[in-house]
């Protein structure tokens, strides 16, 4: 039987505590994408570009803490951008 060391133990909840708090950004994120999705969808022009910059905003922090990758974010970005522009 392996010995459990209290720093294990610790790592073992912090990794628990931040796999917790990621989890919840990335909802977070997640219906925000498709929230903004569902007016563009639904013909809401005004109500997805307000979205949009709040959107854009969750995903800059998102990348900034390494939940997503940074090329993901701008991928993220641009296809919201031009599908605004394109039902502007």
């Amino acid at each position: 039987m392996a010995k459990r060391t209290k720093s294990a133990l610790k790592a073992n909840r912090q990794n628990v505590k931040r796999r917790d708090h990621n989890r919840q950004l990335r909802t977070k994120l997640r219906s925000a994408l498709k929230s903004i999705r569902a007016m563009l969808d639904k013909k809401d022009v005004t109500g997805a570009k307000t979205a949009l910059s709040k959107t854009v905003s969750i995903v800059d922090k998102m990348a900034t803490k390494g939940i997503i990758h940074r090329n993901a974010a701008s991928r993220y970005k641009s296809r919201l951008t031009t599908r605004v522009a394109k039902s502007a």
